[in-house]
């Protein structure tokens, strides 16, 4: 299907169905003409990028030992990026279509958008889909990725590609990863920010539709509980890009006698960038939640005050009270039940953000940056301390 003229039939959205990279991969055969094929081409990418760099290393003596400067083995970020961090990459897009896909998916199934609501529901997916599709932010990524790679192969050559170092030039080794490793992974890795920034899109354009919220959803969003499963569509991207650095740290406290204290500060600043970057798509459905919650205060606020004002005047003042709807509806109950439905309007979050979307943001961030910590503080003498300590 021309990406022009993509369509949704249902009421899901796939975030890589037909985007111009799986399009491309699959003319050149890398990728499977249906399906995704994640696991073979994170197996191709990996070793089309890893093998030729350690082959010329090795055959160089550049592998174990190098008279230039650190051998390729030292360079830890080099195999992390080929081995990890590039196989995460294309195996992310997996967990990406299930989860989005199922996200996007409940907004109808949950009643969120009703039937009169679906057509122009359809007219979002519909326009996503072709945003997706399109050819030109990918041609943009590419580009970005071959300027940034080779633009200044002399600024890498100063630590990172020492190992590839010849007097002033690179061998085939360093070459290789300047011209394929390292654009395959700035392209995937971009990739991926351009699909955050299509769900930013997505989330925006639907929080604008006539949503049927429900201001005392026990999710305390509305009824948009399930949005908050959206950082484990990107789980693995982030396990990738926080094991690259975690690699580029490792090597510095091995070989260049680093401490943990002089990554305080950029650990920091990477872990408020990229939650923001995970949470951003969440945050276009708070000026909904805002407003549903603005005048749902104003509507159960007026409900409830009515409510009390019949019960003061029946059982405080002892007033006769004509028979009214308002003090028989089962559905309001008694004084404490209308005061736990005001209570549940008043505790809306301002975000569809639980414990789970934190945790899914920084356990990927945290896990790699164990083995720098283990480095400088030994895991074993930790427990020990801490089991000494407890006994």
């Amino acid at each position: 299907m021309a990406p022009g003229k993509t369509t949704i039939a249902d009421s899901g959205f796939d975030l890589l169905r037909n985007d111009a990279l799986i399009r491309w991969q699959r003319k050149l055969h890398i990728a499977p003409q249906e399906g995704l094929g994640v696991v073979r081409r994170a197996i191709f990418f990996a070793l089309v990028t890893w093998v030729p760099i350690v082959v010329w290393a090795a055959l160089n003596r550049r592998l174990l030992e190098s008279e230039s400067g650190e051998p390729l083995l030292a360079h830890f970020g080099i195999h992390v990026r080929c081995l990890v961090a590039i196989p995460l990459l294309v195996l992310a897009e997996a967990a990406a279509f299930k989860v989005i896909d199922g996200i996007v998916g409940q907004f109808r199934d949950r009643g969120i958008v009703t039937d009169e609501g679906h057509p122009a529901f359809l007219a979002v997916l519909n326009s996503m889909a072709r945003l997706r599709d399109s050819s030109l932010p990918w041609i943009g990524v590419i580009g970005v990725a071959v300027i940034w790679s080779l633009g200044s192969p002399g600024h890498a050559a100063s630590h990172d590609m020492s190992w590839a170092a010849t007097g002033g030039d690179f061998g085939f080794g360093g070459w290789w990863f300047l011209c394929v490793a390292r654009p395959v992974f700035i392209v995937l890795l971009l990739g991926w920010l351009w699909r955050i920034g299509l769900v930013v899109v997505l989330f925006g354009r639907l929080s604008r539709l006539d949503l049927s919220l429900v201001p005392t959803h026990p999710d305390r969003s509305g009824g948009l509980g399930f949005v908050e499963k959206f950082p484990m569509a990107f789980f693995l991207v982030t396990l990738a890009l926080s094991s690259v650095i975690a690699s580029r740290w490792m090597h510095d406290m091995v070989y260049h006698e680093q401490t943990l204290a002089s990554f305080k500060t950029p650990f920091a600043a990477f872990v408020l960038l990229w939650s923001a970057m995970l949470l951003l798509p969440l945050l276009m459905l708070a000026p909904r939640l805002a407003g549903m919650k603005r005048q749902a205060l104003r509507q159960y606020g007026a409900l409830i005050g009515e409510h009390g004002r019949l019960v003061h005047r029946r059982w405080i003042l002892g007033e006769p009270v004509p028979p009214t709807e308002l003090l028989d509806a089962p559905e309001l109950g008694p004084v404490a039940d209308t005061a736990a439905i005001y209570e549940a309007v008043a505790n809306v979050k301002p975000l569809p953000v639980g414990k789970s979307t934190v945790v899914m943001v920084l356990v990927p961030i945290v896990l790699p940056m164990l083995f720098v910590i283990a480095w400088q503080i030994p895991i074993r003498e930790l427990l020990l301390k801490l089991l000494k300590t407890l006994v």
